[in-house]
C-alpha cells in the first residue's frame, strides 16, 4: 500500500488570490465591464476558463505541435494535450498548497493560444520574417498569447455580436508571464500592478502565486511527455536509456526500469517534491537534487530530442511554408485595393484569399460596414493604409495556424 504525504494545505492560504488578499480588485480587473448574467454561480476566473474554453484559438491547439510535427500518430502529444497536462499539474500544486484552483486553471487554459504552428521552430521562423521585414519588436509565444486574448479571439455575446474575450488581469498576466524556463529554484509571485503590454521576454515573475505555479507546472508537464514521445519514435540509443535511468534513479532513491521514466512517474515526483518543499518565505521550489534532476532531464532533452537530426528535414519545410503564405500574401498588398486583388485569385488559392481577406474586415478598417454587417464588435487593429499594419495582420494570422492549416494553405500555392 502506497505511502499519504501529509501536507499542511493552508500553508499558502493567505496568499490565495481571494477576496482576501490585497491583490484581489486589481487580479479580478478586465480592460472593459464584462456583461453579468443572471444566477451564474462562477467566480471570475471560473468565467475566463469558460471562455478560454469556448474560443477558436483553443480548438486549434489539437492540431498544432509540442515536438513533434504535424503528427498523424494519435498518441503523440500535441499543443492541446499539453495544455490540459499543465492545466491538471496546476490544479493539483494549487489545491495542495491552498491556492486559487480556478485561477491556476484558466491561466494554464489559455498559456498557450498564441503559440505558432510548428511549436517553437514555428516561432523562430516568423521571429526572422519580421526581422527581414523591418519590424523593432520580437516575437515570443507568451506576449502572441496575451495578444491573441486581448485582441484576436472573440466570443458571441447574448446578442450574437462577436466581443474580445476580455479576460481579468491575473489570467492574463499569467498568460504573459508563464515562461516554463525557470532558471532560478525559489520564485515567488511580483507585488507590481504594471502593464502587461509593456512586459518583455523573461523579465517579469507573475503578479500571482497561481501565476508562478502554471509557470512550473509547465516546465513539468513537457520533460516527461516529451521523453514518452521521443521514445516510442525510436529516438534514443540504448546508452540513453540508461543514462536517463540513472539519472533519475539516482534522486529517486529506489529501483527503476526506463520504462518507469515516463509522464506519471515524473509528474508525481515533482510535484509531490515540490509541495513538501514549497513556503512562503522562500516561494515554490524543489529540493536541490530535484531541480538539479530537472535541469538534467532538461539538458538531456535538447540534445537526444529536439536537436536531433530526423526534425532537419521538417525544420526546414516549416520555413519554406510559412515563408512562402508570408511572400504570398504581402506581394498582394494595395491598401484599401488589397481585398479585390486577393479576391480576383480564389479559383486557385481558395483557403487563404478568402480566410484572410475575412481576417481583414474582422480586424482592420477595409470594410466597416462589412465589418459592421457581419456583428463584429471587436477591436479594429490595423489600419489598412499604413504598410507597417498590413505586415503584422500577416504575421497575427500566421502566427495563429494550426500545422494542418498551414499545410493545406501552402499546398494551394504549390499546386497548378
Amino acid at each position: 500500500m502506497e505511502k499519504t504525504i501529509e501536507l499542511n494545505k493552508n500553508l499558502f492560504c493567505e496568499y490565495s488570490t481571494d477576496e482576501n488578499n490585497p491583490k484581489w480588485e486589481n487580479a479580478i480587473t478586465r480592460l472593459h465591464p464584462l456583461a453579468n448574467k443572471p444566477f451564474d454561480i462562477r467566480t471570475p476566473f471560473d468565467r475566463d476558463a469558460t471562455r478560454i474554453l469556448h474560443s477558436s484559438a483553443y480548438r486549434r491547439l489539437k492540431h498544432k505541435t509540442q515536438v513533434f510535427f504535424a503528427t498523424n500518430n494519435d498518441h503523440i502529444c500535441t499543443r492541446i494535450e499539453h495544455v490540459n497536462h499543465v492545466a491538471s499539474i496546476s490544479k493539483t500544486i494549487a489545491k495542495a498548497l491552498g491556492l486559487n484552483v480556478s485561477l491556476a486553471e484558466a491561466i494554464a487554459l489559455g498559456h498557450d493560444l498564441g503559440h505558432s504552428p510548428f511549436g517553437h521552430h514555428g516561432e523562430r521562423i516568423i521571429e526572422k520574417i519580421m526581422d527581414k521585414h523591418g519590424f523593432q519588436k520580437k516575437f515570443w509565444h507568451e506576449k502572441n498569447s496575451l495578444r491573441f486574448v486581448d485582441y484576436i479571439e472573440t466570443l458571441p455575446n447574448y446578442s450574437g455580436f462577436k466581443e474580445n474575450m476580455n479576460l481579468t488581469y491575473a489570467v492574463r498576466d499569467g498568460i504573459v508571464c508563464h515562461c516554463g524556463e525557470v532558471n532560478e529554484n525559489f520564485i515567488k509571485p511580483r507585488n507590481d500592478f504594471i502593464d502587461l503590454e509593456n512586459i518583455e521576454k523573461g523579465h517579469q515573475m507573475p503578479y500571482t502565486y497561481e501565476g508562478c505555479v502554471v509557470k512550473i507546472s509547465d516546465k513539468i508537464a513537457y520533460l516527461g511527455r516529451d521523453i514518452e514521445d521521443a521514445y516510442n519514435y525510436r529516438f534514443f540509443e540504448k546508452v540513453d536509456m540508461i543514462t536517463l535511468k540513472q539519472l533519475a534513479q539516482e534522486v529517486m532513491k529506489k529501483k527503476i526500469r526506463f520504462k518507469d521514466v515516463n509522464t506519471s512517474s515524473l509528474i508525481h515526483e515533482f510535484i509531490t517534491n515540490l509541495c513538501i518543499n514549497s513556503n512562503p518565505d522562500k516561494g515554490l521550489a524543489f529540493s536541490s537534487e530535484y531541480y538539479d534532476m530537472m535541469n538534467k532531464i532538461k539538458k538531456f532533452n535538447y540534445q537526444k530530442i529536439y536537436s536531433n537530426k530526423r526534425f532537419k528535414p521538417f525544420m526546414k519545410y516549416a520555413q519554406l511554408v510559412l515563408e512562402a503564405i508570408f511572400d504570398f500574401l504581402y506581394d498582394y498588398y494595395d491598401g484599401k485595393n488589397t481585398i479585390k486583388r486577393l479576391m480576383k485569385y480564389t479559383k486557385f488559392y481558395p483557403t487563404l484569399t478568402v480566410d484572410f481577406s475575412d481576417w481583414l474586415i474582422k480586424y482592420s478598417n477595409i470594410d466597416i460596414d462589412l465589418h459592421n454587417l457581419r456583428k463584429y464588435k471587436n477591436q479594429i487593429i490595423y489600419d489598412i493604409e499604413n504598410e507597417v499594419d498590413y505586415k503584422q495582420a500577416i504575421i497575427d494570422y500566421i502566427s495563429g495556424m494550426s500545422d494542418n492549416y498551414a499545410i493545406k494553405t501552402y499546398s494551394e500555392l504549390i499546386e497548378f
